[in-house]
Parts: structure tokens; C-alpha cells; sequence
């Protein structure tokens, strides 16, 4: 009972839907012998994973696909304790280091350090070399980043790495060159509705082109989304009416309701109910920096144009402040506080124009 995401993922380089020059592109860097650290860049939802499962299959065969999940312990200089839980199979490791917050340069480099050491037994059927995967690489601290450089170096010669992250604004110039770059660019909607249209095929159902591409467009070009509100909206109603409305994630409801809460009052009282909508959401998972995007999306649809430049402003300081923090609700309720006053502000002034 595995979800369409996963049933269809495609899982060789000539199987890809969509950017079928990079697939060739990849395929002829495998081809090539001497393979380069990669450093694959795009939005979500856009394939990043699948292509890179892709070309470590191109790279090791089937064997890549038996997965197991482990738990690696680390300790940090402090003798402090932490765990990762990692995906790998015997050719290559899967990890996100920024799962454990400000220590991930320990976990970068006793990790790259532990599997650069061992080498591949029978290296005339292998690659002489394993790979690790990096996920969420922009989330890294800088440290983690200058750690990684040195590593990438030092373990060259038994050790390929694969980074992949949404922006590489955040990622340092020293890594970036260190890599060939790939964009990812997301799917285009005539291709998202192609991918829609087929899956339904496969799966013995009709979809009304209207329809698919309503869901492209409101997936906001995320592959994955787009496939995931697909799946939803066959288990609500099928067979598939164009007419019908596409039903929006709960959470993303809310994000507007609390913008709109935001909006219409500003008091030391409403900003503690701002609070508690706030905790709700990071309870359930959401990334505070989508928390921060929907919030600044929602609140600049109330601002004019002057207030609009203050308003982003502030919000490109608390998201800055977000990235290097720990405690997340700090920054995001700090954003809504400032907010409110530069509002409230503007507010006042108008009503004293007005006499």
C-alpha cells in the first residue's frame, strides 16, 4: 500500500519524465570513469532525490535499493551524546546533518571519516569509491561547511559526496567549487499534468485534463505535491469532476487565518493567541521557514507599498535570525510582534491624516 510518490518513482536515468538532456548528461558522467562530487540544487518537489538515486543505481546496479535505516551514535568534544539515524545500502549513506542542530560538524566528519576508511572489496566489479549523501545542506552551519571542505579533500581518493539542498545561497563558496553543480529547475505544469495523467493511467483511472492541470497549478510546480493532492482527491471523490474544488492542506488554512488574526488586531493579548497558532503549527512539523514565507505572503497582501519594503525587510532579518538560532518560536514570534507595531504605526498615522 505504498503511495503513488513512491510507486511511480522512476528508478533508472532513462525512465525520467522530464529534463531528459541532464539525465543524459549524468548518465555520460557515469560513463566518464572519473566522477565528481555533486552538488544538486533545486526547489522541492522538483526530483532532486529521484535523480540521484538514479545515477547510484547507474553507478552500483540494483544493490543500491536494499536500504536499511541504522542509528549512528557520535560524541562531540563536550562528551555530549547524539544520534542520527541514517539510510544506507553497501554502496553509499544517506544522512541530514542538520537533524542534530549546532553539532552536525562532528557528525560531517566522523561520518565521511567512517566510510572514506573502508575500502570496496572487489574493486574490478565496484567503483573504488563509496558515496555519501548530504541532504538539507543549506541548513548546515558554517562550521559544518568548512569541516565538509576538508574532508571532501582529504578522502577524494575512496570517497565521492552528493549534496543536495533547495538554494545555494547558504552553502559556502569554497564547497561550490569545489562540486559540479546540478539544477534541479522545477517541472513545467504541461509536464506535472503529463506525470498526472499517466500515473492515473497506470492506475486505471480517468483524469479529466482540466483537472490535472487545476492540481499543477496549485501545487505550485512540487511534483511531489501535485501527486500527493492527486492520490487525495481520488480517495475523497472518483470518478474525478473538473468542476470540483482542490482541497488545500489543513495546515495552510490555518497560516491564513492566523495572518488574518495578525491583521485585524494588534495587542499584547492577540499576539499571545498569534503564540499558541504558532506552537500548533511547529508541533505538527512545519518548517519554520515556510511558517515565516506564508506569513510574509499573507500579511503583504494587507500592506501598501511603502509599508511592503519595512515589512520584507524585517522579515529577511528574523529569517536570518531563524537560520542561525535554535529555538524557532523566538524568531517567528518576534517577526509578528515587530509586525504589529510597524502596522499598528501605519494604522494611526492614516486615522491622523484623516483630521
Amino acid at each position: 500500500m505504498s503511495l503513488w510518490v513512491d510507486k511511480y518513482r522512476p528508478t533508472s536515468l532513462s525512465k525520467l519524465d522530464f529534463h531528459k538532456d541532464q539525465a543524459a548528461h549524468l548518465k555520460r558522467l557515469v560513463e566518464g570513469g572519473d566522477f565528481p562530487h555533486l552538488l544538486v540544487y533545486g526547489p522541492s518537489g522538483a526530483g532532486k532525490k529521484t535523480r540521484i538515486m538514479c545515477t547510484l543505481r547507474e553507478l552500483y546496479g540494483a544493490g543500491v535499493e536494499k536500504l536499511r535505516i541504522e542509528h549512528s551514535q557520535f560524541t562531540t568534544p563536550s562528551n555530549k551524546k547524539l544520534e542520527i539515524s541514517t539510510i544506507s545500502s553497501n554502496y553509499h549513506i544517506e544522512v541530514n546533518p542538520s537533524d542534530v542542530g549546532h553539532n552536525d560538524r562532528v557528525v560531517i566528519q566522523e561520518l565521511i571519516k567512517n566510510v572514506a576508511q573502508v575500502n570496496q572489496l572487489d574493486s574490478t566489479q565496484q567503483k573504488n569509491f563509496k558515496i555519501v549523501v548530504l541532504t538539507e545542506v543549506d541548513r548546515l552551519t558554517k562550521d559544518a561547511q568548512h569541516a565538509l571542505r576538508r574532508t571532501m579533500e582529504k578522502y577524494m581518493a575512496t570517497c565521492r559526496i552528493i549534496l543536495c539542498c533547495n538554494s545555494t545561497s547558504k552553502v559556502i563558496p569554497a564547497i561550490r567549487s569545489r562540486c559540479l553543480g546540478i539544477r534541479v529547475a522545477a517541472p513545467t505544469i504541461a509536464e506535472i499534468t503529463q506525470v498526472l495523467t499517466m500515473v492515473c493511467k497506470k492506475e486505471g483511472l480517468t483524469l479529466p485534463n482540466e483537472m490535472a492541470v487545476k492540481i499543477a497549478e496549485k501545487s505550485g510546480r512540487n511534483l511531489r505535491r501535485a501527486l500527493l493532492m492527486c492520490e487525495a482527491c481520488r480517495v475523497q471523490q472518483y470518478p474525478f469532476n473538473a468542476d470540483k474544488e482542490i482541497s488545500e492542506p489543513d495546515w495552510e488554512i490555518f497560516l491564513r487565518e492566523t495572518a488574518t488574526l495578525i491583521a485585524q488586531q494588534q495587542s499584547p493579548k492577540r499576539l499571545l493567541e498569534v503564540r499558541a497558532r504558532l506552537y500548533e503549527l511547529l508541533t505538527h512539523c512545519i518548517p519554520p521557514d515556510v511558517i515565516m514565507k506564508g506569513l510574509l505572503k499573507e500579511l503583504l497582501s494587507v500592506c501598501d507599498g511603502q509599508l511592503k519594503a519595512e515589512v520584507v525587510q524585517n522579515a529577511a532579518y528574523y529569517e536570518h535570525r531563524l537560520q542561525q538560532g535554535q529555538k524557532s518560536i523566538y524568531h517567528l514570534e518576534a517577526f509578528v510582534a515587530k509586525f504589529m507595531a510597524i502596522y499598528k504605526r501605519f494604522l494611526e498615522e492614516g486615522i491622523a491624516d484623516l483630521f
